[in-house]
């Protein structure tokens, strides 16, 4: 059982498998329940982090579920992530998945209205981190699955459908879906199966940064089809089928797990 209570069942689907996970930030991110999840099926695997502050968090998590290797990665510098690539082939020679939960965009600008708070600036930052940074990781973890293998990605709603005030990151997830689309055109014949998984509004640092986040996450388990909120569980088992060979001939894909939540329309308690 993780920390949080999250069960996750012992077992062999991962076992021999062996890749990176980026973006455990605490013991309530997405990544770190994905880790976990992936960690008791018997993956072998290793931990991006950025500065030493991260570093000191993540740390503990890591040895609490055996991951032996952290590694230092900054998406938006070419030298790291050369650095990074280089430490993870040094590592492993090849790995099997690579599992992307990385996104950014100022805080400032994830409020009130896109036209007015969005910045040039801003905009290409939040793009940079939560967008480039996939197709930079997949080229390079490309050239370390000769025997192909799985890039999974983490996005939200908000790409597809205006949520208030997700703004930038918004975009930012749209691109990143349509980048996981083209990203698949081009690395199936290398038998790399690349997909997003499209996550409910969850209690996680992300959430936080958004101006009515906690709001947003209550009326996302109310509205929901199942009536309840995203679990962890659901969204760390859908990324074990898609980076397991479970998910074999899957790819180019945005799967929702959310409770259903995408494809309401109008709430029943709404009048109309």
């Amino acid at each position: 059982m993780a920390e949080d209570g999250w069960k996750f069942p012992k077992g062999e689907l991962m076992k021999g498998k062996k890749g990176l996970v980026m973006g455990v930030a605490n013991d309530k991110s997405i990544a770190w329940g994905i880790a976990s999840q992936l960690a008791a099926q018997g993956a072998d695997m290793a931990f991006s982090y950025m500065g030493e502050s991260l570093l000191r968090r993540v740390g503990p998590l890591a040895e609490s579920i055996g991951v032996k290797h952290l590694i230092e990665c900054d998406v938006t510098d070419d030298a790291s992530m050369d650095a990074a690539f280089a430490k993870l082939k040094e590592i492993y020679g090849e790995i099997d998945f690579v599992i992307h939960s990385v996104a950014f965009a100022n805080k400032n600008e994830l409020q009130g209205s896109f036209v007015e708070n969005t910045t040039r600036e801003g905009f290409l930052l939040a793009m940079n981190v939560s967008a480039f940074s996939f197709v930079d990781v997949s080229r390079r973890a490309a050239e370390l699955m000769p025997n192909g293998g799985s890039l999974v990605t983490l996005s939200y709603l908000g790409s597809e459908r205006v949520i208030p005030n997700y703004n930038t990151m918004g975009v930012a997830k749209a691109a990143l879906e349509a980048s996981t689309r083209y990203i698949a055109r081009d690395l199936g014949p290398k038998k790399i199966r690349v997909n997003a998984i499209s996550a409910g509004a969850m209690r996680t640092l992300s959430l936080a940064g958004i101006s009515g986040g906690r709001s947003l996450h209550a009326k996302s388990g109310q509205f929901s089809l199942l009536k309840e909120e995203t679990s962890m569980e659901g969204v760390a088992g859908a990324a074990l089928w898609l980076a397991s060979d479970l998910g074999l001939s899957t790819t180019g894909e945005v799967v929702h797990v959310d409770a259903g939540f995408h494809v309401v329309g109008l709430p029943e308690d709404v009048e109309i």
